[in-house]
């Protein structure tokens, strides 16, 4: 948490020093210099998504030594006219142009990608889900294929599974659904073939060991509900809208290239 705060601390101390005067008090003097609490309110809100995972009585407590390193730092850059550098001012150029992409990207990409689009983008995902074969199973996990079969004579002697999986088995049983590709051909192969409610009759061994497997459902795979997912669709939604204003942006572009050697291409 600490690295994600510095890291978004560094990308908003460009701009610091204009932040303005404070009614909520000093946090640090630094030199002479004052770090109000105003300062690191307004670092704390200009980040949603950090307010929503700390309170800003934690963010503060975690970034005023952060502050104060960066102010010292900078106080120090100042005193030896770092800001005079060629290589500042190179840099600062990259910063203020990389600055300005990354505003006119946000500011359009908000516009496009709104509740509608979402709710479409998931009607579409719903059209085209194919779903797959998901098995629902328990398995007893041991060293040996001997110990494996005395676990399955025990189940043919109307052993109660879960309580031999208690006394038996080296991981927990429970392995909810899953489909083919998700676990080791071996294992998947033997609980495909499987009914509902059928336990393997033979060990199945993997390179995990020896299992005895329970299969307690078979169902066809759903699509995953929109609350579950619309996460991942705003981020392809993004993505996309990204690759939309990039691509028009270029092909409207008059752009002439030329080769190392200054021939037009």
């Amino acid at each position: 948490m600490k690295k994600q705060i510095f890291y978004i601390l560094t990308s908003t101390l460009l701009s610091f020093n204009a932040y303005a005067a404070s009614k909520d008090g000093i946090a640090a003097i630094v030199n002479g210099k004052q770090i109000k609490v105003e300062d690191i309110k307004t670092v704390y809100n200009l980040h949603p998504k950090t307010k929503e995972k700390v309170s800003f009585e934690e963010f503060y407590n975690n970034v005023l030594d952060f502050l104060i390193e960066s102010e010292v730092i900078y106080q120090a850059a100042q005193d030896e006219k770092i800001s005079d550098t060629p290589e500042y001012t190179i840099k600062l150029a990259e910063a203020k142009k990389e600055l300005a992409r990354q505003i006119y990207l946000k500011k359009k990409a908000q516009t496009a990608i709104n509740d509608k689009a979402v709710k479409k983008l998931y009607e579409d995902y719903k059209e085209t889900f194919h779903g797959e074969k998901e098995v629902k199973a328990k398995h007893i996990l041991v060293d040996s294929e001997a110990k494996a079969k005395e676990v399955i004579a025990k189940l043919n002697d109307a052993g109660q599974f879960d309580k031999l999986a208690k006394e038996y088995s080296k991981e927990p049983a429970d392995l909810g659904y899953f489909t083919k590709e998700m676990m080791v051909p071996e294992f998947a192969n033997a609980a495909f073939s499987m009914k509902k409610g059928q336990f393997s009759k033979n060990p199945v061994k993997t390179q995990f060991g020896y299992h005895v497997i329970l299969v307690e459902d078979i169902r066809e795979a759903k699509p995953e509900d929109f609350e579950k997912i619309e996460p991942q669709l705003r981020a392809v939604l993004t993505k996309k809208v990204m690759s939309d204003i990039m691509n028009d942006l270029y092909n409207k572009a008059k752009i002439i290239k030329y080769d190392i050697s200054g021939n037009q291409l």
